[in-house]
């Protein structure tokens, strides 16, 4: 399982590019920006980035440009790159388009799921349980991303996976924030294992619903943390 959560991590981010070397570039600027190292109208210097990389500006400029068409970046003639970043706009928007999705994606998954992609699901369960109980939330949050991705994967749907591994990519910092708290915690545990049991039991209708009621449940613990 170690080796489950390790691969998301390395993949993450990496579906809006192929394996070339500004998409390299670009995952790993856009990753700089939402985890904050970058900040709102910093400027972005093509060549501090390049030598940080180990790569020319090519392909700097040309994952800035990627990442402008984005939203992420702002490039301005004759000044260069600076940080648009996700506003809390975006992610309230984000949340809204997550929740149609998500019901969506647990419809197909209930209609597709096979036994290997059920297995691990429960398995991301029980250790996602053990490493609360021990509060190693770092764990923890590797394995709610693992958890989604195998439910996107499960819906066999390549727009359906893509669009929403970018949605979960987006909310990472909100996510490091709401995930810090045990009683969370738990409650969403709670709710990702009804939400298999509902598509083991292949109620598609309970599953939506109860992955409508997941993401309410997290804005309201956003609400609660008073980050908009």
């Amino acid at each position: 399982m170690r080796d489950g959560i390790n691969d998301v991590r390395e993949t993450k981010g990496s579906l809006s590019q192929s394996n070339s070397l500004s998409g390299y570039v670009f995952n790993n600027i856009r990753e700089d920006i939402l985890s904050g190292k970058y900040h709102e109208n910093e400027e972005l210097r093509e060549m501090a980035i390049g030598k940080e990389l180990g790569v020319s500006r090519t392909p700097v400029r040309e994952a800035l440009r990627q990442l402008e068409l984005e939203g992420l970046v702002q490039i301005t003639p004759n000044k260069g790159a600076s940080v648009i970043g996700i506003s809390l706009k975006d992610v309230k928007d984000i949340y809204e388009m997550r929740s149609l999705l998500e019901g969506l994606c647990v419809k197909k998954a209930t209609e597709n799921m096979t036994y290997e992609i059920l297995t691990r699901l429960e398995e991301i369960l029980d250790l996602s349980e053990y490493y609360t109980a021990k509060e190693k939330f770092d764990s923890v949050l590797e394995l709610d991303n693992e958890y989604h991705h195998t439910l996107y994967e499960a819906a066999n749907s390549k727009m359906i996976r893509h669009t929403l591994s970018d949605f979960h990519h987006y909310l990472e910092r909100m996510r490091k924030t709401t995930l810090k708290s045990k009683d969370r915690v738990e409650h969403s545990n709670k709710e990702h294992r009804d939400i298999v049991e509902a598509i083991k039991a292949g109620d598609a209708q309970r599953a939506m619903h109860l992955a409508d009621e997941h993401i309410k449940n997290t804005v309201i613990n956003i609400e609660k943390h008073g980050l908009w």
